[in-house]
């Protein structure tokens, strides 16, 4: 099992959201959402995986990880 840091979750977000903004305004199809899809499951098994390691519980990573990348500090922009 490999260690996921804090970063990776950070960035698997970021790669979901990217993904989920190239197909706002597509029509649904397999092959046009299957990025999106994808990410998305990416990164829930990656702070599956994250919590595993750490001993908490997953609800609360996600929502960590979550509140980083879509409101970050003022001062981080």
């Amino acid at each position: 099992m490999t260690a996921i840091s804090f970063d990776d979750l950070i960035n698997a977000e970021r790669a979901a959201l990217e993904a989920h903004d190239s197909i706002k305004g597509v029509p649904y199809s397999p092959e046009a959402w299957k990025p999106w899809l994808d990410a998305a499951a990416a990164f829930q098994a990656k702070v599956t995986e994250y919590a595993t390691e750490q001993g908490t519980d997953r609800f609360s990573i996600e929502m960590d990880v979550k509140k980083a990348v879509r409101h970050p500090p003022k001062d981080a922009a």
